[in-house]
């Protein structure tokens, strides 16, 4: 599995984003994100963001 995405770095595809803990743990928390737009700040420090449900139309695949 991937590492996750830390806030500030530009999302690779659209989708929905959950935030997981410091150690990968899923929160439920999720975000909406578009490609190539930043990933947005999180609650705590140390967390990051997972794909969990990518768009399904075509607009956020290369």
């Amino acid at each position: 599995m991937a590492p996750p995405l830390k806030p500030g770095q530009t999302a690779p595809r659209s989708g929905q984003y959950e935030q997981v803990g410091p150690r990968g743990g899923r929160t439920g928390d999720e975000r909406t994100v578009v490609r190539g737009e930043p990933m947005p700040p999180t609650p705590k420090p140390g967390m990051g963001y997972r794909l969990v449900d990518s768009t399904k139309n075509g607009a956020g695949r290369k």
